[in-house]
């Protein structure tokens, strides 16, 4: 029986998509649930398993744009009994002699059997094959345990001298190693725009713009927010079973801000302004196909340990390519973090038609001065962007200096004062 392969439906607005990459090869047996093929849209990205056992035979190549519900593969189910597991090979380990009875027995390792060459995406194999890095000695953590950029360069951080031919260490098989290229050549690589990174390039364009955007800058004194998340953190484990970070606390007191400042969880439809009287906050989340920003709905009726494990559940998500439309539509503000990456202050740009974004940075120990004393102390810049067409400089200054107050009291986020 063939059983078709079909590029699912991710959503009524999504016409197409690209085959960003197939994991087997046309004549290779598959498993159901198995992972085929991942596939690329301007919204998200989405890995598709296998139906059923059987012989994969591709029709799509990788790279192709193909509609959504063309057949882009097909597994032959019949042939999935008659291919039985080959007998292993006569082992060729030699005979070790009999041994004197007080003598201790001579142990012989098997010889190791060759490790299969793993499965690497286009990109990866170029990075490999630039770095002189063995894709055998690096952990996987995409996936099926299949190496992504991010575990490359992972690996090369914790590897700073270069890997050299004469160590053991080749280039993946097809591949020119950099060493044999003449001294001083230079490159150049073309390669299409993903449809993600397309559309992040056009609506970072079209907010630019289409928008009065301007942005206000402040400082917050993490040290009362350290202290609370230190003594909680354990017992937080403990209770919900996962960490808490300081992003829930931020997710609380914009909530909060946005309550008092209606304009700034609102946006410009033509010549009207629509207000939301809910709160749906996404998260910027960093990838290695661009930035994603998931939404936590309702954020404003969800506790620390809720909002904590939604974020989670995001970022594991997007590390399986299991994001869905759903998760990606109907936000009205938005927090991204560029600290986690050692940002210390930067401008973020409106996810339109949005009016506001606030960006986090990363604590940084400072001179400040407490009472008339020059104290140190862990500080964390702000920022706000926002609309200046709907929102009034006094607005949005007040609006990010109530999330300070909040975030240096964090008990006015629990008792919401």
């Amino acid at each position: 029986m063939q059983l078709e392969i079909k590029v699912p439906s991710v959503g009524e607005s999504v016409k197409e998509a690209v085959l960003a990459q197939w994991f087997k090869k046309s004549g290779e047996q598959v498993q159901k649930d198995e992972p085929l093929f991942v596939i690329e849209t301007d919204k998200v990205t989405l890995e598709v398993t296998a139906q059923a056992d059987g012989v994969l035979t591709i029709i799509a190549a990788e790279g192709a744009t193909v509609a959504i519900g063309a057949v882009v593969g097909m597994i032959d189910t019949e042939k999935a009994a008659a291919i039985k597991p080959k007998a292993p090979e006569p082992s060729d380990v030699p005979i070790v002699p009999a041994q004197p009875a007080k003598a201790l027995p001579t142990v012989v390792k098997p010889q190791d059997t060759p490790r299969p060459e793993p499965v690497l995406s286009p990109a990866v194999r170029r990075l490999v094959s630039i770095k002189q890095v063995d894709p055998a000695a690096i952990q996987g953590s995409g996936p099926g345990g299949r190496i992504t950029k991010a575990d490359v360069l992972a690996f090369l951080e914790k590897s700073p001298q270069p890997l050299e031919e004469s160590a053991g260490v080749r280039a993946p098989a097809g591949l020119p190693a950099a060493a044999q290229e003449p001294q001083g050549a230079e490159h150049t690589t073309r390669k299409p725009m993903s449809p993600i990174r397309r559309k992040i390039a056009a609506r970072l364009l079209e907010a630019k713009n289409h928008t009065a955007m301007l942005t206000t800058f402040n400082e917050i004194d993490m040290s009362r927010a350290m202290a609370v998340r230190a003594q909680f953190k354990e017992l937080f484990a403990k209770r919900h079973g996962i960490s808490l970070g300081f992003m829930s606390f931020f997710i609380k007191a914009a909530v909060q801000a946005l309550k008092e400042f209606p304009e700034i969880n609102a946006f410009i439809a033509g010549d009207d302004i629509v207000y939301h009287d809910y709160f749906h906050v996404g998260v910027a989340v960093g990838s290695p196909r661009g930035l994603i920003v998931p939404v936590i709905r309702h954020a404003d009726k969800l506790g620390f340990a809720q909002l904590e494990r939604a974020i989670q559940e995001f970022v594991e998500k997007i590390k399986d390519n299991r994001l869905t439309l759903t998760d990606l539509e109907g936000g009205t503000f938005t927090i991204t973090n560029g600290g986690v990456f050692g940002s210390l202050l930067s401008t973020p740009i409106l996810n339109t038609p949005q009016s506001g974004i606030l960006g986090m940075h990363k604590i940084e120990k400072r001179p400040v001065v407490v009472e008339d004393q020059i104290v140190i102390r862990p500080m964390m810049y702000v920022a706000l962007s926002y609309d200046h067409r709907i929102v009034d400089g006094r607005e949005a200054v007040t609006f990010l200096k109530r999330i300070k107050e909040c975030v240096e009291n964090p008990e006015r986020i629990m008792m919401e004062i």
